[in-house]
């Protein structure tokens, strides 16, 4: 074995901690969702979807022979207070021990909400690349400021995957969710000790996320490039689970809680410029970002990945104007970002500005 030399840098030192969830994965595996709630032992579950995945939760209902105490059929992305709090009222009152969400990020949301709040376990449904369900992480907003925090008690005990449930995502939904995927795995890649198994990790679901995500955009059908890309926000939730969130999450966390930005279309925007941001701070673990897209820079094969499926690319297409620019930047910089370069108010300001057209920047100064 070669020693490490002094030019390669310090040795690593990492703390790994990562919270185990139950994964069913395959085609055809919603079927099971009725199994693995009587493998939880539950009696009375809260089903709880958002409004595009009605008809998955109406079909779930069935499966899990009458066990369904009570129902949430709609959601608000970011969590809104009031919501999460009329959800935990409904679970209690109702005596829920088992949540059930069906959808997106607003549903795991929400769910997490009500078992951040009653400590009962969760059995997560994604029909969407949010990768949520496979972390601790919870967020809920309150008069335009999105909270995030981390406990145990929200991350899902069992999650169902199954590729043929998001055969009805649009092109463009499908863009914008698989890049919120890429930012965690892109994120993760660079946060302060990440061990080994989540660089890994967070290479193979990029190179899995950009095959996969320039097949569904134009065949939404394709049964290998859908689960492809779902393994892919598996693994980015699975890295996002066990690293520190960084700037570009932070950045998407008060664009969504302060401006009511649309979370996935958001985090699609930012990304390449707060690569283009890190990149002399963290040029190993970018570079690797790069190598995983096909690319020679980190920014620029982001950027490129974006256009090439159609995902949204400025911020400015989606209600963030120019006069919103120092009072976002500040918020950002109040919320203290770890990240490898340190992030001040011009510098935060710096991406937000590049991210408002959309326009190729491979480094912020």
């Amino acid at each position: 074995m070669t020693a490490r030399s002094a030019a390669e840098g310090p040795a690593p030192s990492f703390v790994h901690e990562q919270g185990a969830s139950r994964v069913v994965f395959g085609p055809g595996e919603v079927t099971r969702v009725g199994a693995e709630a009587a493998r939880l032992g539950a009696e009375r579950i809260l089903l709880i979807s958002d409004r595009r995945s009605r008809g998955v939760a109406d079909a779930i209902a069935d499966l899990v022979d009458g066990r369904v105490c009570g129902r949430v059929v709609e959601t608000a992305t970011h969590v809104p207070h009031q919501e999460a709090e009329d959800a935990t009222r409904l679970a209690r009152t109702r005596e829920a021990d088992l949540l059930v969400c069906v959808g997106g990020g607003s549903a795991t949301g929400l769910a997490k909400a009500v078992a951040l709040r009653t400590r009962t376990r969760i059995l997560a449904v994604p029909t969407t690349y949010a990768g949520s369900e496979m972390t601790p992480i919870w967020g809920i907003t309150r008069d335009g400021h999105k909270r995030t925090g981390r406990d145990p008690v929200v991350q899902p005990v069992t999650v169902v995957y199954d590729p043929e449930l998001t055969y009805g995502l649009s092109p463009g939904f499908s863009a914008a969710s698989g890049m919120n995927a890429a930012a965690h795995l892109v994120e993760a890649s660079y946060a302060p000790r990440v061990s080994p198994v989540t660089a890994a990790i967070s290479a193979q679901g990029l190179r899995l996320l950009a095959g996969a995500l320039q097949k569904v955009t134009t065949a939404p059908r394709d049964p290998v490039a859908r689960a492809d890309a779902l393994t892919g926000a598996w693994l980015a939730g699975w890295a996002l689970g066990s690293a520190l969130m960084g700037l570009h999450h932070k950045i998407c966390h008060v664009l969504g809680g302060a401006y009511g930005l649309p979370h996935a279309a958001v985090h699609s925007a930012v990304l390449p410029y707060v690569a283009a941001y890190n990149r002399s701070a963290a040029p190993q673990p970018l570079r690797r970002v790069a190598e995983a897209l096909g690319g020679d820079d980190a920014a620029g094969a982001l950027w490129d990945l974006r256009r090439a499926i159609g995902a949204p690319a400025a911020l400015e297409a989606l209600g963030f104007t120019a006069s919103d620019l120092d009072h976002a930047a500040a918020l950002v910089v109040e919320e203290r970002p770890v990240n490898p370069r340190p992030a001040d108010v011009a510098g935060v300001r710096a991406v937000l500005r590049a991210a408002l057209d959309g326009r190729r920047a491979t480094e912020i100064p």
